[in-house]
């Protein structure tokens, strides 16, 4: 298939010390999108990028492939997903790789599946689209969002405010989970502006952006929901 799976997880993270790799219900966090990818089929590679020895060897032990560490460069507070993204597949083609297809996961995604995998790669593929990635529909019509300054709300929409819910388009947000790329368009844009971008809905239990404590917690028990894993009274 000529496909790659990156799992970015670098070591510094901030708000929830060693995200990456701190235990989510028995296994660190970032084993779920490895094992995912691995259980799919559907990639050549699945490897981790990362700055963090630890993290390397976390990820070797779940099956994927660490061939180069990052650079001090992708590892900061400021370098965007797509510079990590680029500098993988800059330096897969030094060590003579390329890829057709490349899927960023993100480390704490434990809900990624092989299900949302295939289903996502579908659209690359036959949408002819540069980029995929799941998305969630807002639980409240963003169109009535208000705006608050000095404790006084004002309507961000004025004419939509009033309209019937159903009458309001769905509108939809990123999940944070997964981002299948087209490599070649990738590589041309260097950018996510100028790529066509394709989406999978998915619904509110099959994500939950994980940066707070709060969170985890949340996320631990939606996934907890999902897989039947409530123990009896």
């Amino acid at each position: 298939m000529n496909n790659v799976a990156v799992i970015t997880a670098r070591g510094g993270s901030k708000r929830i010390p060693r995200k990456n790799i701190r235990p989510f219900l028995g296994k660190p966090i970032m084993a779920y999108g490895i094992e995912a990818a691995l259980a799919s089929g559907l990639f050549d590679d699945v490897m981790v990028s990362t700055d963090d020895a630890e993290i390397a060897d976390i990820a070797r032990q779940y099956g994927a492939s660490v061939p180069f560490m990052r650079s001090v460069e992708t590892a900061d507070d400021y370098s965007s997903t797509i510079d990590v993204i680029l500098e993988v597949v800059d330096a897969y083609e030094g060590l003579g790789k390329t890829f057709q297809s490349l899927c960023c996961i993100y480390p704490t995604a434990p809900f990624v599946s092989q299900a949302l995998l295939t289903e996502t790669y579908s659209v690359l593929k036959n949408k002819q689209v540069d980029i995929v990635y799941p998305v969630q529909p807002f639980s409240f019509p963003i169109q009535r969002a208000f705006k608050l300054k000095d404790d006084l709300l004002s309507w961000a929409q004025p004419d939509s405010f009033l309209l019937r819910s159903q009458d309001l388009e769905p509108m939809y947000h990123d999940a944070g989970q997964l981002y299948w790329f087209n490599v070649a368009r990738l590589q041309q844009e260097r950018q996510l502006a100028g790529l066509t971008a394709g989406g999978v809905v998915i619904d509110e239990m099959h994500a939950h952006d994980i940066d707070t404590e709060t969170d985890w917690k949340v996320a631990e028990f939606k996934y907890r929901l999902l897989h039947n894993l409530i123990p009896n009274d």
